[in-house]
């Protein structure tokens, strides 16, 4: 197991992203403080030459992949060849070229799609692989569970310490507000926090509000992989989630009284529902010693917030 260090410099793929952003404030929460990030002007992870040039350049201690093509029900439905092959361009440059250059420490992050569509629930790490994938984001799984695989191939071949988690659904500062590409709960504030701006007499919703959801904060996220990072080497990947769940109707609830809007939700049944239940089996990462600390009323307050401060440069507003 490789030890990182507070003076190593720890390259963050995707900090400025829901995901990486999180990562990043735990970093230095924790006295991390040589950490380092291109954004996608600056480095276009599917660009093997470049990626390459960046790895030689700046020859990073420790990497953590939180860059990824990402989107909710619509966006994987409209552009699969797109999910498919820039996730798998992006992870197999960083994963070899962490190989290459002698990084001593990798998290990959996929994400709890990656299990079957039909998988027991709570979902056991184990379940992986055992039936037929969500086919409304097929793509997206089928390139994370190439690159949590790849992680475990290159430990299982040269000792590697290529480790991955699978976060539940997250949400938080610098989620994607863009309601064609967003996932549930961030079209949720903007569509609430519209309509009441503007007065509207109701607000439609995909779906029948019945399939079953687990939502984690982002910080929480974040803090359980710099916990990882810190005090994992298996080679089994670990899920992220707070083992408790709720309904989409329940989230819609939630975020409306939060946002203090009065009026109607309209559901809109013709159109898909997607899994119809997905919670993650967090016995493994409950075993190591940590759990989760935003309960979901809180987290989704605090997402609130920050949406309302910052909406003006929120991400596909």
């Amino acid at each position: 197991m490789a030890t990182i260090k507070k003076t190593d410099k720890i390259y963050v793929a995707g900090h400025r992203g829901l995901v990486g952003s999180a990562i990043v404030r735990s970093l230095k929460k924790k006295g991390y403080e040589n950490i380092i990030g291109r954004t996608h002007k600056e480095l276009d992870l599917c660009d093997q030459v470049a990626v390459r040039a960046f790895f030689e350049e700046e020859k990073p201690d420790a990497v953590v992949l939180a860059a990824a093509k990402v989107g909710g029900i619509n966006a994987n439905n409209t552009a699969p060849a797109e999910f498919a092959w820039e996730n798998m361009q992006i992870q197999c440059n960083v994963i070899k070229c962490c190989h290459d250059f002698g990084v001593k420490k990798l998290l990959f992050l996929g994400s709890t799609c990656i299990y079957p569509r039909m998988a027991p629930q709570p979902i056991p790490e184990d379940a992986l692989l055992t039936g037929p994938l969500e086919t409304t984001n097929e793509a997206y799984a089928i390139a994370k569970i190439s690159g949590l695989e790849m992680c475990r191939f290159f430990k299982k071949q040269y000792g590697d310490d290529f480790i991955s988690c699978m976060p539940t659904n997250l949400y938080g500062p610098h989620d994607n507000y863009d309601l064609q590409g967003s996932h549930v709960l961030p079209a949720m504030i903007r569509k609430f926090h519209e309509a009441k701006v503007n007065g509207a007499p109701s607000v439609e919703l995909w779906g029948t509000g019945t399939p079953l959801r687990e939502f984690l904060y982002v910080d929480d996220m974040a803090d359980a992989c710099v916990f990882l990072l810190e005090n994992y080497s298996g080679e089994q990947h670990v899920n992220i989630g707070t083992g408790k769940e709720v309904t989409i109707r329940q989230l819609a609830e939630i975020v409306r009284d939060t946002v203090g809007y009065q009026g109607e939700i309209v559901w809109n049944t013709a159109m898909p529902d997607g899994t119809p239940r997905k919670l993650t089996d967090v016995t493994k990462l409950h075993g190591l010693g940590w759990t989760h600390r935003v309960e979901l009323e809180e987290g989704v307050k605090l997402a609130y917030e920050w949406f309302r401060e910052n909406v003006d440069q929120a991400r596909g507003v």
